[in-house]
Parts: structure tokens; C-alpha cells; sequence
């Protein structure tokens, strides 16, 4: 069995200094900048926060928001799992017994710190009984300060769905 032996680039001294390729982007984005110079007609600014974008899809993962039965109790069962499945393990669940005989346990506290959450939807995935939503429609939040951002199972359980027919009336 042959091996084979493959020659690395970047040994010369050019490539070692980077220079040809920082003066490459460089160049791109000067051209850039001088072409929107010249023409201004053609940016769209918008006036955030106080105009919100228009071209978000559907399939976008907004804030977190827990199910509710149709009782008003929540659908999770502090199974873990979502926490699991978190890679950046930003959801804190503390179980307790549940007493109304719906399942065995219940979040006694459930927080998720959406500076730490990377908005990947592997919770709402890893979930089994549908308890957890990206769906809310909310990509924006502000904060004066870090704990502004720990969103609790009360603010959790108060977010709604987000629907087109909503955001088709503001």
C-alpha cells in the first residue's frame, strides 16, 4: 500500500504573510462601498426598532413558549429531554409531583437563558410531547441587564403563538 504524499500550501513566505489575500477583500470591499456611494437609491435602511422586518419565513425560530393543554395547565412533564438535546445547554428544568393526575411530575421551575441559546430548535425536536415552540414570532428582545434575558416558565407560558393573520393586522 502506497502513501501518498500531499504538498501544503502556505509555505511561502507571501502566503505566510497573508497580505495578498487581505488586500484581495480589501479590494471587494472597496468596490463596495464606492458603488453605494454613488448610488444611495438602492440601500434599504430600516428605521429598527421602530419598523420591523418584513421578510421573515415562516419556518423562522422566534422565542420559546410553552404548550398549554386546553385546561391551561402546561403540556411539559419535565422529561429533561429538551435540556438533553440543548447544545448550549441553556435550559434549567427543576421537577415536582404532579397532583392533578395528568403525568407524574411537572417543571417546578423551567428557565431559559436566550443570551446562552443559539436558536437551533433541537429542544423543540427532542421534546415528546410537543410542550416546547419556536413559534412565537418574537426575534427581538432587549434588556437592560443579564437577568432581563433568563425567561422563566411564567413569561414562557405566557408567549402565544405567532400566526400570519397577526402579523397581517398591525
Amino acid at each position: 500500500m502506497g502513501v501518498k504524499v500531499i504538498e501544503r500550501h502556505g509555505s511561502s513566505l507571501k502566503d505566510r504573510l497573508y497580505i495578498p489575500a487581505i488586500a484581495g477583500g480589501m479590494k471587494t470591499t472597496f468596490k463596495k462601498f464606492v458603488t453605494n456611494l454613488k448610488d444611495t437609491s438602492n440601500l434599504e435602511t430600516l428605521q429598527y426598532p421602530e419598523v420591523q422586518p418584513t421578510d421573515i419565513t415562516e419556518r423562522y425560530r422566534g422565542v420559546h413558549r410553552l404548550t398549554k393543554w386546553d385546561d391551561g395547565s402546561e403540556k411539559c412533564v419535565a422529561c429533561y429531554m429538551c435540556a438533553t438535546a440543548c447544545p448550549a445547554q441553556c435550559i434549567f428544568i427543576d421537577a415536582e409531583e404532579r397532583t392533578d393526575g395528568v403525568s407524574e411530575k411537572r417543571p417546578k421551575e423551567f428557565k431559559i437563558d436566550l443570551l446562552e441559546c443559539v436558536f437551533c430548535g433541537y429542544c423543540v425536536d427532542a421534546c415528546p410531547c410537543d410542550a416546547i415552540r419556536m413559534d412565537t414570532g418574537i426575534f427581538s428582545f432587549t434588556g437592560d441587564k443579564r437577568e432581563d434575558f433568563v425567561v422563566d416558565k411564567k413569561r414562557l407560558m405566557s408567549h402565544e403563538a405567532y400566526t400570519k393573520e397577526e402579523s397581517d393586522n398591525d
